[in-house]
């Protein structure tokens, strides 16, 4: 099946105020939400959710996760399978295709332990093609699937800004939208099934391109002799300003709260940019597209966690052009 998509307008507006207290109504419907997978961006994203007064039954392999979310006010659950137990909403943040694969299908896949007509959203990075095979397949039992990916980083996932990219049904993105806005800021429509991942995965290829431009703009400029957060300073108001210089500085000292000034801990890690670069790949080569800079960040992050460094923040891929003296 082809990857290629054709993108709808985005359905983040401003409506009536009739529509936004019709909308502000809902968000505060409180609902009982299974909640999968808490890590670095799950576990964020599932208190937002119990802040905003929905009853979560949570599930992770790391205990330390699950008792995290209970301490704020979620139920622990036994198993994924529990977690989903009388749950209107079901949400994953799962690492990658195979995990997602693996819980939703199969005869003791979860999707036979979702009620029919529940609402799942499946925040993951996946391939196109598996958010479509599992979207499928939910759609046989009745149950509605969209997939969400995000965006925004750690940061956005507890400040609740997260941008939300979303594949599916139109009319199931409204059943959504009090969920999605209790976790994130903006809600994008992307288009039918998959296309929510084609979108996430075409932005975070042109991330992995600017850090890795970033982090060799800066090191070029310090090895000459510039102070790098003069030249970050610079940067950031000329015509090669991007995300990383205002927001997520790869160079440590430079942002107090970037992961770079914190050891390149927690974060977006090494190898989940190469795991997205790569899914950038098998898109291209579907659609038979070229992404030439994609390919090149891809060998770059390839050899940087073949250095060592896949737990740490991307970021860190100024490792490669610059090492302290």
């Amino acid at each position: 099946m082809s990857t290629t998509v054709h993108p709808r307008p985005h359905t983040r507006e401003t409506g009536s105020p009739q529509e936004f207290h019709a909308s502000s109504q809902e968000t505060h419907m409180s609902s009982t939400i299974g909640f999968i997978g808490l890590g670095h961006m799950g576990g964020p994203m599932a208190q937002n959710l119990v802040k905003a007064g929905h009853r979560l039954q949570v599930f992770d392999l790391v205990p330390q996760a699950v008792q995290g979310l209970v301490q704020v006010g979620a139920t622990a659950a036994a198993s994924a399978a529990a977690a989903v137990a009388g749950a209107d909403v079901v949400v994953t943040m799962l690492p990658a295709s195979r995990h997602v694969e693996g819980l939703y299908l199969g005869e003791d896949g979860l999707l036979t332990a979702i009620a029919p007509n529940a609402l799942v959203l499946e925040c993951s990075t996946i391939a196109p093609e598996s958010a479509r095979k599992v979207s499928a397949a939910a759609a046989q039992r009745g149950i509605r699937m969209l997939d969400a990916p995000v965006s925004g980083g750690t940061g956005g996932a507890v400040a609740g800004t997260l941008t939300f990219i979303v594949g599916g049904a139109a009319a199931d993105l409204e059943a959504a939208r009090p969920y999605l806005q209790a976790m994130g800021k903006n809600i994008f429509h992307a288009g039918d099934a998959g296309a929510g991942q084609v979108a996430k995965i075409c932005n975070n290829m042109l991330l992995g391109i600017l850090m890795a431009g970033t982090a060799e703009a800066l090191a070029l400029g310090v090895a000459n002799g510039l102070d790098p957060r003069t030249l970050s300073d610079i940067i950031a108001k000329s015509s090669g300003r991007n995300w990383a210089t205002e927001l997520y500085n790869p160079w440590p000292g430079v942002m107090e709260n970037a992961p770079a000034s914190k050891g390149y801990a927690g974060g977006f890690g090494v190898d989940l940019m190469l795991k997205d670069l790569g899914l950038a790949a098998e898109a291209s080569m579907q659609a038979r597209a070229t992404t030439p800079l994609g390919e090149l960040a891809r060998n770059l992050y390839a050899l940087h966690s073949a250095q060592g460094h896949g737990t740490l923040d991307f970021s860190s891929i100024l490792k490669l052009y610059h090492q302290p003296r």
